[in-house]
């Protein structure tokens, strides 16, 4: 069965499937596709963000370190969805850590270049901006119960 490219990987997922076609393209030439082994390690918290992806099959954890806790997981995402927003903003370090749950396949972005991108069209910057940040407000939200949780019952680890 031959591999799809990386501009069919990205017109069947959910995050940026209805982008016109030739924002598509341009996005695609930013990415690639990658295949990660449960336990691999994405990002750790506070390093640098120069990279991010748009996940097709798998699950990844979201966790942040605590002093004398550990790593805990704060989320748990999956398929059809974005990992990874801080490369966005200035000083582009992660805020959270990723760990690869389940065999992850992915697209693989190259941070800079789509920063690239946004810069040359501020339309496109503006789209991926607003969904990029409706990702980050759930996360947020997800983060916030699962602190509620951990605060609630001091024993609950992961």
């Amino acid at each position: 069965m031959p591999s799809l490219s990386v501009f069919d990987l990205l017109a069947v997922h959910d995050f940026v499937a209805d982008l016109p076609g030739d924002w598509i393209t341009r996005l695609a030439g930013t990415g690639h596709p990658v295949y990660y082994g449960t336990g691999h390690r994405l990002f750790r918290e506070d390093g640098a963000a120069d990279r991010f992806w748009l996940l097709h099959s798998g699950v990844v954890a979201i966790d942040f370190y605590v002093p004398g806790r550990g790593d805990i997981v704060i989320d748990r995402v999956g398929p059809r969805t974005l990992i990874g927003w801080s490369w966005l903003t200035v000083p582009y370090r992660w805020q959270f850590g990723a760990v690869v749950a389940e065999d992850v396949r992915a697209v693989e972005f190259d941070a800079a270049a789509v920063r690239n991108l946004v810069d040359e069209d501020p339309e496109l910057g503006r789209e991926l901006t607003a969904r990029i940040l409706r990702v980050t407000a759930d996360r947020l939200q997800k983060a916030r119960h699962r602190l509620v949780e951990l605060y609630a019952y001091p024993g609950v680890t992961s």
